[in-house]
């Protein structure tokens, strides 16, 4: 009998449900539902459709029971930082409000008047984001305290959708070092810094890790689709699993988690909590088997997706990368990592805005728009490279770029180009293959995290990019 093993992996963009399972030693996957995401105004603040998105995780069980595979364990991966209050009769308070919401603006100096920025890199590695969860808690400190105090339970989104499935309450390791509230040396919360705020700490429960088992699915799920499942902890934050999908054994791998955003970093095995780190902007965020992801967030592909949809998805991202070749001569650049683009209005509005604001020719064909953010990307990433071998004090001869993004031909070339390095694509669904490979190491179809590597090195294809 085939064990199947299913990723529920939801991104800021859509959601879907992946079944894996071990065929003559390589790892096969197919997509059995998938579903779209996004933020929507409600009460004047950017929200996530808490509803809707856990009715699309019940809707893709069933449709495993459909087709005649029913997974045996199911693992659930999101993005970071953002969160669910939960009362008394574990009933949500507030709504549901996502990290691009600007109610974290002037957020930053109160934290400050508690805690200096530098202090707080110092005690728990976490890159300054104005979206992380330690200033979202103190947005909701100034404008709702009610939710504070009626708080029983704080869970981030894959630990409330875990919480739907199992009645179980836990908060896994990974995704909970994005909050900014986590201690890099405990490896738990840091209730110091947390009752230093003025934040219920009691609501702040144990961390669990990934790769346990966090039990079977209640018995009114269980009648609903139809069948036994098994609950599994993954690195539920969408780049703790896709790292561990990275088809590496090396002991120093640079790496390029690309979809949304694009995370450029390494796995160390301590946190570099230094004046010289928070200075380069890095974060040390939890990975798999308690190893450091050493990483920089950079706005990634955000930028073309946006672009996309403002073009009415007239044009695919392949023709985008094709366009945008034609162009490749075309010479501004923008800073990727400039709020403007966290959350425009209009993406190319505001990167013309900056090309003019910038005395740099603007942008006006698809082709141009489009080169100026997949040349500005790849810039962003050689500087990031060379932020990282001065850190590390390792040089590196190649990348691994997995995820979405890796099927970007044209922007695999010019980080090539603009890194020096040999780029290695693949494999591009690499977060649902980690949330799979964590499954399948907690219940040791895998003894160790090389041996799941090497599967994947053994079953993906892996393209390859020279400088």
């Amino acid at each position: 009998m085939t064990t199947y093993y299913l990723a529920v992996d939801i991104g800021a963009s859509s959601g879907r449900h992946i079944l894996g399972w071990l065929k003559e030693g390589k790892i096969v996957l197919e997509e059995v539902h998938r579903f779209s995401n996004g933020l929507s105004k409600k009460d004047d603040e950017l929200c996530w459709d808490v509803p809707y998105l856990f009715d699309e995780i019940m809707k893709g069980l069933k449709k495993c029971k459909e087709i005649g595979k029913t997974p045996s364990y199911m693992g659930i991966d999101t993005w970071g930082v953002d969160f669910v209050l939960l009362d008394e009769k574990n009933q949500i308070l507030g709504n549901t409000v996502g990290y691009r919401d600007d109610r974290t603006k002037g957020m930053e100096e109160l934290v400050y008047q508690v805690i200096s920025e530098k202090e707080l890199y110092a005690r728990t590695g976490i890159q300054k984001q104005p979206f992380n969860s330690i200033y979202q808690l103190m947005a909701i400190k100034q404008q709702h305290p009610e939710y504070l105090e009626s708080a029983r339970n704080f869970l981030l989104i894959p630990d409330y959708f875990n919480f739907l499935l199992t009645g179980k309450k836990a908060v896994e390791y990974t995704n909970a070092t994005t909050t900014q509230l986590v201690n890099p040396k405990t490896k738990q919360w840091d209730y110091e810094l947390i009752s230093s705020l003025g934040y219920p700490k009691e609501i702040f429960k144990a961390i669990r890790t990934a790769g346990e088992e966090l039990g079977p699915v209640t018995e009114e799920i269980r009648e609903e689709i139809g069948y036994d499942l098994t609950v599994m902890l993954p690195a539920t934050h969408d780049t703790g699993s896709a790292v561990l999908s990275v088809p590496s054994n090396e002991e120093q791998t640079l790496y390029i988690s690309s979809g949304t955003w694009s995370l450029m970093g390494i796995e160390q095995r301590k946190a570099d909590c230094s004046e010289k780190s928070r200075l380069a902007n890095l974060t040390n965020e939890g990975g798999f088997d308690y190893r450091y992801r050493y990483l920089k967030n950079i706005m990634g592909l955000w930028m073309i997706q946006s672009v996309k949809k403002e073009f009415n998805d007239e044009y695919s991202f392949a023709k985008l990368c094709e366009l945008a070749s034609e162009c490749n001569n075309f010479p501004s650049r923008v800073d990727v990592n400039d709020d403007t683009f966290l959350s425009p209005e209009n993406m190319i509005q505001s990167i013309k805005n900056y090309c003019e604001a910038t005395n740099q020719k603007v942008p006006q064909t698809p082709g141009e728009i489009a080169t100026v953010i997949y040349q500005s990307l790849a810039d962003c990433y050689g500087k990031t490279v060379e932020e990282l071998e001065n850190l590390s004090q390792h040089h590196y001869n190649s990348i691994h770029i997995v995820g979405g993004g890796c099927n970007a031909h044209y922007l695999n070339e010019l980080t090539a180009k603009a890194t020096g390095k040999t780029v290695y694509a693949g494999p591009t669904e690499a977060t649902a293959i980690g949330n799979i490979l964590a499954q399948m190491i907690g219940t040791e179809v895998f003894d160790s995290v090389a041996v799941a590597r090497e599967a994947v090195f053994d079953s993906f294809e892996i393209n390859k990019f020279e400088a």
